[in-house]
């Protein structure tokens, strides 16, 4: 495909061809990459050109005439250059970079945008779990987004969140060009199957048949981590359930987020009618796998809703 025009590649990027886009970004790089040290030195240039990269993936159907596509490349790299210095003005140091505050398309605001699509879910494949896991609460989760949460909930610093989203922005955007031409997983057929092994734990918990799940799925010596409680191993995940399940409590699916080897499952915890403030409203599985079985879970609570004024309620911990 090298062999092939500009204006033969950009019209079959426009077309969907992410093979060609990638080719394209690879013979303009040079050019990309002398805006952005023009613009902003050594230090931050090859954070535009990504930047750049995963914009054009967006908009290269603007592209009016593709024989021109190596200026409107140079000019992609300038405004994610013109971006980078208005948030560094306008944003204070201790908050970092806020993914709200530019109006251009970032790799994150990409996987936003293209969240199920095979291109994009294979290069967040190639992130390591920790930084996975924290870029998937981060823009696919319904619960688990702000840095403060994101960080209750994996038991670590704001910093540590931070950092690791600028890794995966890093990162992404280099897995982005590098898997173009690869073979992709499908990503729908892997949140669809997630999604019913949710279905699956949560009814065979009911049915009483947890064990069984556990003996399928789960590491024998899986750790549970939920608030300041932490225990390994089958029997304490089974207690946990059945503790649950025995107080009238019921968990239902709401929103599944699915890679290779992290997932996430989002729950609305589904209280008694006579103890209603027996649980938060929700709870987050939040899971890392080892050769197919989960090894590690967090258990994120979402912040229990206050009783209303002048009401009598008993509440007990989950």
């Amino acid at each position: 495909m090298s062999e092939l025009s500009d204006t033969e590649l950009t019209r079959a990027a426009q077309s969907g061809d992410v093979t060609a886009l990638g080719v394209l970004l690879a013979r303009h790089e040079a050019g990309m990459r002398g805006v952005a040290i023009a613009l902003l030195g050594y230090t931050a240039e090859a954070d535009a050109v990504q930047d750049a990269a995963v914009i054009a993936r967006r908009r290269i159907g603007d592209v009016r005439d593709p024989a021109a596509v190596g200026a409107w490349l140079r000019m992609v790299v300038r405004n994610a250059c013109r971006a980078r210095l208005r948030s560094t003005r306008d944003i204070p140091v201790a908050d970092g970079w806020d993914l709200t505050t530019s109006t251009l398309a970032t790799p994150e605001q990409l996987l936003d945008d293209h969240a199920l699509r095979d291109w994009v879910w294979q290069a967040v494949e190639q992130l390591s779990p920790p930084v996975r896991m924290v870029m998937m609460l981060r823009h696919f989760s319904l619960g688990v987004t702000s840095y403060e949460q994101i960080a209750r909930a994996l038991g670590i610093p704001v910093g540590t969140v931070r950092s690791r989203l600028n890794q995966g922005r890093a990162k992404l955007a280099e897995a982005l060009r590098a898997t173009a031409a690869s073979a992709h997983d499908d990503a729908g057929a892997l949140v669809a199957g997630s999604k019913l092994d949710a279905l699956d734990t949560l009814a065979a918990a009911e049915r009483g048949e947890f064990t069984r799940v556990l003996a399928d799925r789960w590491a024998e010596d899986v750790v549970l981590t939920a608030g300041d409680v932490r225990g390994v191993g089958h029997d304490f995940l089974l207690r946990g359930m059945q503790g649950d399940l025995a107080a009238g409590v019921r968990q239902r699916p709401v929103h599944v987020v699915a890679s290779r080897d992290v997932v996430v499952w989002e729950m609305d915890l589904l209280n008694p009618p006579d103890n209603p403030m027996h649980c938060p409203p929700g709870v987050a599985w939040l899971m890392t796998l080892d050769r197919g079985r989960v090894a590690d879970l967090r258990l994120h609570h979402a912040p229990r809703t206050p009783a209303p004024s002048g009401a009598m309620a008993v509440v007990t911990a989950n």
